[in-house]
């Protein structure tokens, strides 16, 4: 399986701090005992056209069965995760975001900010994950079983 991770961050783009989230995706990942995935690993800024431009690419060209996102999910006016990923969604599944968000929810009261979704472009799954490692180690294991079962619908 194909599996790409963007790291959405202006600032763990630019090294002001190590990407802790991308390698939690990887270990929760592992952790639920899918281990045969070649991964495609970005790391890259808060641009909604570039990021629109990149899971085109990855999706289209590069045939990723699933990318996921992590960061600029929150109200700032940077984070435009869920923008682009709407831009290029042939079909929106907004009951990943919403279980994350009631996930969250229950630990911190301020998770309804998130603005995660997920959606289909072709044979690819998107999933928009928190940007805070925690709260991926949280939710990810959650929405496995989802990812499974889609993936087995778009490849049908």
């Amino acid at each position: 399986m194909k599996v790409a991770r963007l790291t959405l961050s202006d600032r763990a783009s630019a090294g002001v701090y190590e990407d802790r989230s991308g390698p939690e995706i990887e270990r929760v990942f592992g952790e639920a005992g899918i281990s045969e995935i070649d991964w495609v690993r970005v790391i890259m800024p808060d641009d909604r056209l570039a990021i629109e431009s990149l899971l085109r690419n990855l999706c289209d060209l590069e045939k990723c069965d699933l990318v996921l996102t992590t960061g600029g999910t929150g109200p700032s006016h940077r984070d435009v995760t869920p923008e682009a990923t709407k831009a290029v969604l042939e079909r929106e599944l907004p009951g990943f975001g919403e279980v994350m968000r009631m996930q969250s929810f229950a630990k911190v009261p301020t998770a309804i900010l998130s603005r995660s979704t997920a959606g289909t472009r072709g044979k690819s799954l998107i999933v928009n994950l928190p940007g805070n490692p925690k709260a991926i180690g949280e939710c990810l294991p959650l929405v496995i079983p989802a990812i499974r079962e889609a993936l087995k619908h778009l490849n049908e």
